[in-house]
């Protein structure tokens, strides 16, 4: 809608509140709330004030007053709120120039969108996020000066086999996903079938087109619902919505969502395969019917900007200290830097389900749901970007199942780096090509590093439990 639209819409359908979305710079919602006498079509255009400092990766106390300016194309009725409000997200503008913030990752997104034909390479990009999570029946977890821990729990988990009572009370009805086997288990064993449909039906009152849903690999409540593809900024939207929806959906059934890359030890973690593609003219610019796996030179260039770039990328696509108990081997995890057709083995895949040009198109297997989608799917297209515009070919695929190969075998490919310091390390080195066009900032970079290395050492600093099971004996 249109901002007169917006405001006649509401004025005629009984919207009593305006929600205005955005996300901080590690990409959790963020909202405000004003009354429907506050929204005129002069207020949509000026925007509506507030405080700056008080939103991480933001501004400074001294200079804290910012402005959030609607973007009503986004407009929609929000289906959990009991008095009839009005959803849009945002962008953050800075009052005093009247310019749209660097630090806002939604502008991001938005500039890497613009950045594209400008490039002369393609027109339009298409992203396609698969973001898994779990669901579970209660989450507690402390950390101070004499305790640290975490206890989860679900009914669905693996671990509650040989309990007497269910979480609820009542007897143990058995039928637990064992571990690693949650993939595609029907009912009685995937309890959450009815929850799924749910959140599918409320994510399509937000108008995103869902293409299915399932319980996923690991036990306790694992799953995945998968979203039809979009342009970038409006799939980083789809991406902060379904968070939001997953959330609240548990919620109302008295349970609680995670998407923690990795909140079970032993079992898989939680990724976010990111399907992406270049089209100029309608016509998509990854395909070529006489290339391997039926890609073009184009989106060979572009998986090696991947690649090349992959230490670097990682510190947007896969943010947090808890990533890198995901990207280990041997829980299906994409730790090989190679690519491949049909292989989940490698960190980039190239689906062959159909093999029509429009189908043609790179699964990136790195990113987790933690992430920011606004800057990782804007450094994700740099990167590939950067490929293209300097033809830099990838290793050769590897058609094989990269988890079976001999240590030695294994030492000849080049894998993930370990730790969210590594990663940190390598963006610092390596960023001038999220700069090109003025998508990534000097000053967007340097705070990035300056807030994570922050976080990591949080985690640093404090005693882990099993520290206490491997040397309190000492």
């Amino acid at each position: 809608m249109t901002p007169a639209e917006t405001v006649e819409f509401c004025r005629t359908r009984g919207i009593g509140i305006i929600d205005l979305k955005f996300t901080d710079l590690p990409g959790t919602l963020q909202h405000l709330s004003i009354p429907l006498s506050e929204l005129t079509e002069k207020n949509l255009s000026d925007g509506y004030g507030f405080d700056g400092s008080s939103i991480r990766g933001f501004k400074s106390i001294e200079e804290s007053d910012m402005l959030l300016i609607p973007d009503t194309a986004t407009a929609v009725v929000d289906p959990f709120c009991r008095i009839p409000t009005l959803s849009m997200f945002c962008n953050v503008m800075d009052p005093d120039t009247r310019e749209l913030y660097d630090r806002d990752p939604r502008y991001i997104a938005q500039k890497a969108e613009e950045f594209l034909p400008k490039s002369g390479l393609a027109d339009l990009s298409y992203w396609g996020p698969e973001l898994e999570h779990f669901v579970f029946d209660s989450a507690r977890f402390d950390q101070n000066a004499q305790s640290g821990y975490y206890y989860i729990d679900s009914d669905e988990g693996a671990w509650n086999s040989g309990a007497e009572r269910s979480l609820s009370g009542g007897p143990n009805l058995a039928y637990k996903p064992r571990y690693k086997e949650g993939y595609f288990p029907a009912p009685p064993v995937d309890t959450f079938q009815d929850l799924r449909s749910e959140c599918v039906q409320k994510l399509e009152h937000f108008g995103i087109v869902v293409e299915k849903h399932h319980h996923e690999v690991a036990t306790a409540g694992q799953a995945e619902i998968d979203m039809r593809y979009d342009t970038l900024t409006k799939m980083a939207d789809n991406v902060i919505i379904h968070k939001y929806v997953v959330k609240n959906v548990a919620r109302a059934h008295g349970k609680v969502a995670t998407f923690m890359p990795k909140p079970i030890f032993g079992d898989n973690g939680s990724g976010m395969h990111t399907h992406q593609s270049l089209w100029r003219d309608g016509t998509n610019l990854f395909y070529d019917a006489n290339g391997y796996g039926l890609i073009s030179a184009t989106c060979r260039h572009y998986i090696g900007g991947i690649l090349n770039h992959a230490p670097a990328l990682l510190a947007f696509i896969a943010p947090t200290t808890n990533s890198y108990r995901r990207l280990v081997p041997g829980f299906e995890a994409p730790v090989n830097l190679v690519y491949s057709t049909r292989n989940r083995s490698a960190c980039i895949r190239i689906p062959t389900y159909f093999s029509t040009p429009e189908s043609r198109r790179i699964e990136v297997r790195l990113p987790d749901p933690a992430c920011n989608p606004y800057l990782a799917f804007a450094a994700m297209l740099m990167a590939g970007l950067d490929g293209v515009i300097n033809e830099v070919e990838p290793p050769d695929p590897v058609d094989v199942n990269l988890y079976d190969l001999s240590p030695e075998e294994s030492a000849k490919i080049r894998q993930v780096p370990g730790s969210l310091e590594a990663v940190l390390d390598a963006l610092e080195g390596d960023y001038e090509f999220l700069t090109r066009g003025g998508v990534f900032t000097d000053d967007l970079i340097e705070t990035w590093l300056d807030y994570k290395r922050a976080e990591m050492d949080t985690v640093r600093l404090r005693p882990h439990p099993h520290e206490f099971a491997l040397y309190f004996d000492v």
